[in-house]
């Protein structure tokens, strides 16, 4: 059988570049070799695309906090080509072999908010994970929040700050309409990256400067009191959800280094122990809101489930975490699907939607 040809790209220029790193490590060694050919693309902090060598695409790979890619010296980009996308090298403008699929394990800016899915696009390669719509939204907590709040699923009261306007509405005002404490984070960043739980003025004026070197929109949200727990879809047009599991931050709210530092940050229950109508009202929920912003391939749906067993939706995540502490895998193989499995059925689910796509009309 011939091997379908997989480029895996990692890195990128976001603030998640070692968060990527360490996800693509877990993904290239669980893919199945039998059946795909590995190619490794790692793109670094300057947004230049590397041909990299299984044997040393990663520097310091044991070390959460040191880890990071090794260039190479080839860099290359991708191109279409007798119908084929194939990699370019960048020096020589020579062929370096054709792509059948791209796995994008590339988390936050550039890379899960439709810039590299608007690439792929447009190279008309299949790729992993959700379309450039999907991945836009999801990136936007704002955006998120406002078709959510449309569709009737609970959200966190919020406002939204814009760079150009800080003093918009005043922590007086904030505290007035949301109660203290307050969450204050990026509307376009993930894994924590710029959040900030603030319980006075000048944390909050901290936590907002903070924030703005991150993105020009910062959401200030209320706190919810509540078991934070967590579902995993996946799928095109009829996705399913995994079980659900909590996590039982160890420190004041579950940050960047309880999720990818630390193991001590957070204690993780899967599946998380309520009652079956909960857990089959939060896998609902969790759909339903994957289909409002349109998502396809996989994503992983964040909640609050308060003392009375109401929800409140945190936010989207369309490119999870794939790191050996990662919630979205750990997920599917409580729910039967183990990890190779489940790179495998990403990759049929690109393909599916690609070949879907292409039979559309694109002109009369």
């Amino acid at each position: 059988m011939k091997k379908v040809k997989v480029a895996i790209l990692f890195g990128g220029k976001s603030t998640e570049h070692e968060i990527s790193l360490r996800s693509a490590k877990s993904v290239i060694e669980a893919i199945d070799r039998n059946k795909y050919e590995v190619q490794l693309i790692g793109i670094d902090k300057s947004g230049k695309w590397h041909l990299n060598e299984e044997s040393h695409y990663l520097l310091n790979a044991e070390d959460a906090k040191k880890i990071a890619l090794n260039p190479s010296d080839t860099e290359i980009y991708l191109a279409t080509k007798n119908n084929s996308v194939t990699k370019i090298d960048v020096k020589t403008n020579q062929s370096l072999g054709d792509v059948d699929v791209v796995f994008p394990i590339i988390h936050g800016a550039f890379g899960e908010d439709g810039t590299l899915q608007g690439l792929m696009r447009a190279l008309n390669i299949p790729f992993v994970g959700v379309d450039i719509l999907a991945s836009a939204v999801g990136m936007d907590k704002d955006v998120t929040k406002r078709l959510l709040r449309d569709a009737g699923i609970p959200i966190a009261r919020f406002f939204t700050i814009h760079k150009h306007q800080p003093d918009e509405f005043s922590y007086e005002e904030i505290v007035a309409e949301l109660g203290s404490p307050l969450f204050v984070k990026p509307a376009n960043a993930g894994s924590s990256v710029g959040v900030h739980k603030v319980k006075n003025k000048a944390a909050y004026e901290t936590a907002l400067k903070d924030a703005m070197q991150y993105d020009r929109k910062v959401l200030v949200e209320e706190a919810i009191v509540g078991r934070e727990v967590e579902c995993a879809v996946l799928g095109n047009e009829q996705p399913i959800a995994s079980v659900i599991g909590e996590i039982i931050p160890l420190d004041d709210f579950y940050s960047y280094d309880a999720k990818y530092i630390s193991n001590d940050g957070a204690k993780l229950e899967i599946p998380a122990k309520m009652e079956p109508e909960v857990a089959a009202m939060i896998q609902k929920t969790a759909v339903k809101a994957f289909q409002v912003i349109c998502g396809e391939g996989l994503s992983r749906v964040d909640f609050f489930l308060k003392p009375d067993n109401t929800l409140v939706l945190n936010e989207i995540n369309t490119m999870p975490g794939f790191t050996n502490i990662s919630m979205y895998p750990k997920l599917f193989e409580a729910s039967g699907i183990n990890y190779q499995q489940l790179i495998d059925e990403l990759i049929r689910l690109a393909i599916d939607r690609h070949t879907k796509t292409n039979a559309l009309k694109s002109v009369k």
